[in-house]
Parts: C-alpha cells; structure tokens; sequence
C-alpha cells in the first residue's frame, strides 16, 4: 500500500494566514511550536504512515523551505524507491510559472504519469495536525472511489477556522455540495446533532480519475486558487467524491482531532499558546508519533544571574529551546526558539520569539511575536503602549505586536 501511493505537498504559495509572517518565506517554512516549521506534520504524518514517495511543490520565496528540506528532511533511502523532493515549476510545457494548485499538479503530470502509485495524495503543506494518512488509503480502496476528501467536524468561526470549504454529506458519506466558509455561520447552521463538515486540504485522487481531470480542465478555464471550491467541488454534481471523517479511531495516532490551518496572526499567535496549557489541544508527545524535524548542534538551554544584578534567570510555564540562555531576565507564559538571548533585567511575557533573537537589558516585551535574529533594544518597551507599537508594527485585531525585519530595520 505504501509503494502505491504519490504524495504531492502544495508548498508552492504564499498561503492564506499571517502575511507579515510570510514576507521572507512560504507558509510551510513558518516557525511553529518552539523548534518546527509548519511543513514538518504534513511530513511527519507522511513518514509514520508509511508513504515515503514525496514531491514537494516549491514557488514563492523557497529558499528558507528548500533549505529545511535539505537539513532536516534528507532521511529517506532511495534505493528503496523512497524520496522527498523539492519541485519547483520544471516549465515542461510552457514558460509559465505555477498559477495555482491544480495547475502546479498539472505540470507535473509527467511525473505522476510515471510513477507506479494507483492512488495521489495532495496535501496542503500550511496546516497542522496529525493524521494516519495510511488509514485513509485503506479506506479510500476498500470503497472503490475515485476521490475522497478529509473533512472534520467544526463548531464554527474561532482560531484555526481557517478558509477551508464547508461541505454537505448524504446518509452514504457522498459529499452533495461544497461552498465557502462564511464567518458568521455556526454549527447551529446544521443542528445541534449535525456539526459543520470543513475540508482540510487532504485530497485522495485515483490516478486515472486525476490525470482525466488534468485532460479536461484547461489551464485559465477555471478558477485555481483552492483545490476543493475551484476543482472538486463541480465534480461532485457529476461523480461521486466520498468525505473521510478525521480523528475516527480507526489508526495509529491518538484521536485528537486538532487542526488548524494557522489563518491570521492571531490563528497564529493562539495555535502555539495552546502548546503551553496543563493539557495541550494537539500531543506533541505521543512517543510513535514524533514530529520530525531539522535541529542545529547547539548547546543546551539554560538559566544564569544576570551579570550586574546578580538576579537568577527565571522562566515559568514556557518552551525554551537549545542554545537559549536567559541571563538574569525573566520569561513567563512564551515560546523561545532556538538561541534565543535575554539580558538582565529583561521580561518576556506571552511571547513568541523566533530563532536568534535577543533581547536587551531592561527591555519589556508583552504579547509579541519577534522575527527572525533581531535585536530588541535596551530597555525597549514593545506591547505595552498600542497607539505607540501601531505606528512602528503590525498589531493584530486582537493586540498582537509582530515585530517584522522589515518594519524593524
């Protein structure tokens, strides 16, 4: 099963979410979590089910994505047959750039020609979660379908709603409609017994139902921004497309059933705040589901006094990650990528802090989300004055301070 199986992973746009975020990188490459990119569950769900044939389709701004494949994702035999590979446009056909996510899988259709896989996998490389995608193949054959499309239950507009599509199921689990999430509407919308179904950018294709449908549609005949609205969602009022229900406990990973397709700063900001509760919504720990991931030979973390207070260096209910020292400075409720520097006399609450990043003596962060390798300011004071941080950042609806290189520089 795993051999018959071609994963395509959409990596190759910006992505729908934080753009601020996305200035100097594709969305798959955004940090997440401490020490992950976004792409590696996508990927760790490839590789503990088993499917180790992996194209990766790259466009916008790759390097920071290609370079994390490189680093962290060359784990792969392929004299078992078993690869991931970065794909950006190889203009086969044409000179023309990827216009979307069909017309990326359209370019590439030589290599899907080619393969010996029955079944293509597409996957959208900007949302995490953990899944048995294995299970889904199984299920997928034992229906004899042609398309089949992971759907969760949602109560509604929140965090992590996203822009996936909604859609409607008969009493067969034959998808009979799909349209636009609108944000207003709520599980109440379908009953009390009959949640909202939203897609999750995991689509299971027949090859022979997909390279048809490369035949049929024409490149600029249709719409090509999403997958399920502008492709899928015609074909279900002429074939049958099946929705798989995510989190069934049928599978090897714990049913957690979190998704999130990280949709806004604040989407954002929350997704990786969530990893700090007593019980976090997503586990992080299930010891067979790892999420794998690139990380540098730097030393440990650590504590120390601050070299002229003297004071110990203190974090509380935080994620500190290797080569970060706090001297002397104190962080609570915040998230520390890897070496990561804060100075004596420096607080950081609720905060997200990227690789490289140090703070200054004295300096007060609250609530910020700090790019990539800037340095904050002796006793600098961001999140705390919003008339102040609007006029020199980017504020979410909800407060959130992204100190960006661009704005910062």
């Amino acid at each position: 099963m795993p051999v018959d199986t071609l994963i395509l992973v959409l990596a190759n746009d910006r992505g729908p979410g934080p753009d601020v975020l996305t200035e100097t990188r594709t969305k798959a490459a955004v940090p997440f979590g401490g020490k992950y990119r976004i792409i590696d569950f996508t990927l760790a769900n490839c590789l503990h089910s088993g499917l180790r044939q992996i194209l990766v389709l790259t466009q916008y701004k790759s390097h920071s994505l290609q370079k994390h494949l490189r680093d962290g994702w060359s784990i792969f035999n392929p004299e078992l047959d078993e690869f991931i590979t970065p794909l950006p446009p190889q203009m086969r056909y044409s000179q023309e750039w990827y216009a979307g996510p069909f017309d990326a899988i359209r370019q590439n259709r030589y290599l899907i020609e080619r393969s010996g896989a029955s079944q293509v996998l597409v996957l959208d490389a900007g949302a995490v979660y953990r899944m048995d995608y294995a299970e889904l193949v199984k299920a997928h054959v034992e229906a004899q379908t042609k398309i089949t499309v992971v759907v969760r239950a949602t109560s509604g507009p929140g965090p992590g709603y996203g822009t996936q599509a909604l859609v409607d199921v008969n009493d067969a689990e034959r998808i009979v409609a799909m349209r636009p999430a609108e944000p207003q509407e709520d599980a109440t919308v379908a009953g009390e017994d009959a949640p909202l179904l939203q897609t999750m950018g995991v689509y299971l294709f027949d090859k022979t139902a997909l390279l048809g449908e490369l035949d049929r549609i024409a490149r600029g005949a249709r719409a090509d921004s999403d997958i399920a609205l502008d492709i899928i969602a015609p074909l279900t009022q002429t074939q049958d497309v099946f929705a798989y229900r995510f989190g069934q406990p049928r599978g090897r990973v714990t049913p957690d059933r979190y998704w999130c397709d990280l949709a806004s700063v604040d989407a954002y900001y929350e997704a990786n705040m969530a990893l700090l509760r007593a019980n976090p919504p997503i586990d992080l720990y299930q010891a067979d589901w790892n999420i794998h991931t690139y990380q540098g030979q730097y030393p440990p973390a650590r504590t120390v006094p601050g070299p002229k207070s003297g004071n110990e260096g203190v974090f509380v209910n935080s994620m500190l990650a290797a080569g970060s020292v706090i001297r002397g400075g104190g962080v609570n409720h915040s998230i520390l990528f890897p070496q990561v520097q804060v100075s004596d006399g420096a607080i950081v609450e609720e905060s997200i802090l990227f690789e490289g990043v140090a703070v200054g003596e004295g300096a007060l962060l609250r609530r910020c989300i700090v790019e990539k390798d800037i340095v904050i300011p002796a006793n600098a004071q961001i999140g705390y004055d919003a008339k102040l941080d609007r006029a020199r950042f980017t504020v979410s609806e909800s407060g959130i301070v992204v100190v960006s290189r661009s704005v910062w520089e």
